[in-house]
């Protein structure tokens, strides 16, 4: 089956939230979608969601599925908020248990934060299959960029987070606690090993130098020949070698702090204190 992508892009974190429905039905999955956060302020907004829900709306859409790719450090995930509003079942992969563990231990959560992913519907694992409708999706286990990091394979169409971009912009960084890029080369060569008419739809697009638009579509045959990372010619050492220098200067993500703890959570807030507000933590020297 080929379903249907409908895409929403967020300028300011850069990162595409995907509806996609199967082409003859009106069921859907909503995959990695944004929670507006201004940090100065500590004020969130629902715009981006709202977005979401107005189009499935006006679609008359039933939502089976919001999915993460994975525990997400640049945005926070709107789940809850989609999840109250058109229904669905939140699911991640089942490393979030080790995503939750390390950042427990950052961030000093209490024994009332559950390390065991129960915060989301279903926990994914290589292999696993799901439905939207009467189309089916496969689960990718491509870890590296994080522990938990999945790939969808929906019909022809593949789900990549952040583990590939645009092949002008290449790959994700993988020095965040429990990346590697030893690894990432091993769940990239699993996406590239997919039929090479395979739509890939990235996470985040940063306008790689020279092109002036936005774009997050390409193919797995793109993949193969143009990644500038991975692609034709490129071999694991290569990679290695220039995803371990260029990692090196990267200064963390913006909203990391506020988006692990919120995300680690299957997009809830950490529980109010006794005043009624949620408060989350900035750990001094600790990322």
């Amino acid at each position: 089956m080929s379903p249907k992508v409908h895409s929403f892009f967020d300028e300011a974190t850069n990162t595409i939230t995907y509806v996609v429905q199967e082409p003859e039905g009106r069921s859907c999955a909503i995959i990695d979608s944004v929670l507006d956060f201004d940090y100065a302020s500590g004020r969130t907004d629902t715009r981006s969601a709202d977005a979401v829900v107005a189009f499935i709306t006006s679609e008359g859409l039933n939502v089976e599925w919001i999915l993460e790719t994975h525990v997400h450090a640049d945005h926070l995930s709107a789940a809850p908020y989609l999840q109250e509003r058109v229904g669905g079942k939140i699911g991640i992969g089942e490393k979030i248990t080790v995503v939750q563990e390390t950042f427990g231990k950052v961030f000093n959560e209490g024994t009332r934060f559950q390390r065991d992913g129960s915060q989301f519907d279903r926990l994914f694992q290589q292999g696993d299959s799901f439905m939207i409708g009467q189309m089916r999706g496969d689960v990718l286990h491509t870890p590296g960029h994080t522990p938990a990091c999945l790939t969808y394979v929906i019909g022809d169409a593949a789900f990549v987070g952040d583990t590939l971009f645009m092949p002008d912009f290449g790959t994700a960084r993988c020095d965040f606690p429990g990346g590697s890029a030893d690894t990432m080369w091993d769940s990239i060569q699993k996406i590239l090993a997919l039929p090479e008419e395979t739509r890939i739809f990235v996470g985040h697009d940063y306008k790689a130098e020279g092109r002036e638009d936005y774009a997050w579509e390409t193919t797995v045959g793109e993949q193969k020949r143009l990644n500038k990372h991975v692609g034709e010619g490129k071999s694991r050492e290569d990679f290695i070698a220039m995803r371990s220098a260029r990692d090196a200067q990267l200064g963390m993500p913006r909203l990391i702090v506020p988006s692990l703890q919120v995300n680690m959570r299957a997009g809830q807030m950490p529980e109010p204190e006794d005043n009624g507000v949620s408060y989350l933590k900035v750990p001094v020297n600790g990322l």
